[in-house]
This record gives structure tokens, sequence and C-alpha cells, in this order.
């Protein structure tokens, strides 16, 4: 085990090395921040202090190796824009997305793997053909016009439930979490299922293909030749294998909702990172944009190495070890 996670270590190493290059590289090849963040009115001298402070007059490889610098000491550089770390906006932003991509990953599994164990169980019945059927409509309806809908039905028409915000927030070690309070859930609910919409159609179809997979193995065959009982055969035979592959997508799908949450938080004027972004290469302010890729990057790196190390407590067939 120690010998796998210092490999993966290393390829992470690796990884965010090759990142970092391809991420700077791309983002500040684009515009010119000066151009938006100067008045226009500005004489040359301003404009070239203005440059000079923005560290934007040295050449892209200077720039490069004074980021790399600063990253290895956990300085991502200051925000053009509100002059603080930007590691810290993201911080800040950092725990609304994540409750909200928490909460709808929840959503996707308490919803999807019922649903999808019993359209796979049942696949001719006409259950499993609505769910089916809903499905396809979770992957084919844009985001955008789904919660749009749902701003007019649950919080125009009806008024159950509030269309904007965050809500009542709690503090716990210096940051701030909406989940803990009631006010806080209801402002949540909304996004929360429409960002999961998408992902509970993964996770039905991915249930069901994998119970229709497994009910046809020769294991599961002799369990039922053993005499043990269907709640027995599905739930300890059947289930615990088609959890691989839904652990790995799920796992996967995870690092994609917080990365592209942004729709659903501009939606629904949610606080999170995905706003931040979007305000950000508005006004093109770089740093904000390569701390936000950069923490992305890393995200998707440690929830791999999670769904890896997940697998050897799924299927003992399984060898975490070094050929």
């Amino acid at each position: 085990m120690s010998v796998y996670l210092l490999r993966r270590l290393i390829q992470a190493a690796l990884v965010m090395l090759a990142m970092s290059v391809i991420v700077f590289i791309g983002v500040y090849a684009i515009g010119d921040p000066v151009e938006i963040l100067i008045s226009p009115d500005a004489d040359q001298a301003e404009r070239a202090r203005a440059i000079a402070a923005l560290g934007l007059d040295k050449p892209l490889w200077q720039q490069y190796l004074s980021f790399l610098t600063n990253a290895l000491q956990g300085d991502l550089g200051r925000s053009f824009v509100f002059n603080e770390p930007a590691l810290k906006l993201i911080g800040q932003r950092a725990p609304a997305t994540l409750e909200l991509a928490f909460a709808a990953m929840f959503l996707a599994i308490l919803v999807g793997l019922p649903l999808g164990l019993y359209a796979g169980l049942r696949p001719n019945g006409a259950g499993a053909k609505v769910i089916m059927a809903g499905s396809i409509l979770g992957f084919s309806l844009p985001t955008f016009w789904v919660g749009l809908m749902l701003i007019m039905v649950f919080a125009v028409q009806l008024g159950w439930l509030p269309s904007t915000g965050r809500g009542e927030t709690v503090e716990i070690m210096g940051l701030r979490w909406s989940f803990l309070t009631l006010d806080g859930l209801a402002h949540m609910a909304m996004p929360a299922l429409n960002l999961a919409l998408f992902k509970i159609s993964l996770v039905i179809r991915l249930t069901r293909s994998g119970v229709r997979e497994t009910m046809l193995m020769d294991f599961v065959k002799f369990a039922r030749a053993k005499g043990l009982s269907p709640n027995r055969v599905i739930g300890v035979h059947v289930f615990k294998n088609i959890l691989i592959p839904v652990v790995t997508v799920t796992g996967l799908e995870l690092g994609s909702t917080i990365a592209f949450s942004v729709v659903t938080e501009s939606v629904f004027a949610w606080p999170g990172m995905g706003k931040l972004i979007i305000d950000s290469i508005n006004v093109l302010d770089r740093p904000v944009i390569v701390a936000y890729l950069m923490s992305i990057v890393l995200m998707f790196i440690i929830i791999n190495l999670v769904v890896d190390l997940l697998y050897s407590v799924l299927d003992p067939r399984v060898r975490l070890e070094s050929k």
C-alpha cells in the first residue's frame, strides 16, 4: 500500500506540474486585463505603472517561473480586482459549492440506486419503463431550463421555496455552511435538485445495466441453487458487485459536479466558486482563474485516489500492489 501511495503521489505531482503549464499559458495568453481594469482616460505613465504592479511587464516564462515558485509556497497570486490572495477568495466560496455538490450526489445515490435496482430486476415492467423514460429526460433537458422551470413553479407560482441566495448560514471553524439550518436547506433544495437530475439519470442507467449483467452470472445462479433468499442474493451478491462501477462513476462525477456547477450557481445566484469564476472571467482576473483551475485539478486527483482505494474494499480481487 505504501509503494502504491508513493507512486500515485509522484504521478499527482507530475500531473499538477503539466496542468500548471497548460493552465498558465492558456489563461495568460488570452486577453489583456489592463484594458478592463484601467480607465480608458489613463495616460501611458499610469498604464505602465499598473502593468508593472500587476507583474505583466515580464516575459511569459518569467511570469510562470514566479508563479511556480510562489505556488510551491502556497501562494497562487493576488486577485487583480479584490487585491486579496486568490486562494483566500476560493476558500471563502468553496463551502457553498462543496455542500451543493455533495447534496446533489447524495440525491443521485439516494434516488438513482433504488430506481436503477428496481428497473434492473423488473426490466419488462411498466414501472421500469417509466423510470428509464424519466432517465432519458434527465439526460436531455438543459440544466438552465430546468432551473428556470423550478423557480417558476416552486418559487413564483407556489411560493414554497426561495429562488436565489444561500439563506441563513452557520460558521464552523471559520467557514460558513448553510445545510445546518432550515432556511439554508430551503435555499439549497432547488439548486441541489437541478444539479442532481443528470446524475440521477446516470446512476439509474448504470445500476440497471449492472444488475442485468450480474443477474446472468454463474455465482448468482449458484446462490439461488443453494436456496438463499432473494433478498440475500440481491443484497449481498448482486448489489455489492454493481457498486464498483457506480463508485467509479459517482466519484468522477463528484469532481465534475464541483467543477461544472457554474450554470446552476448562475441561475440560482448561489455564491459559490462557479459564480466567482464567471465574474473573474468577465474582468480577466487571471490569478483567480488559474487558482480555481488548479484547485479543481487537485480535487480530481484526490477523488481518483480515494476511488482507487475504495476498490480494494469493495472487491478483494483488486490489489494495490506494485509490480
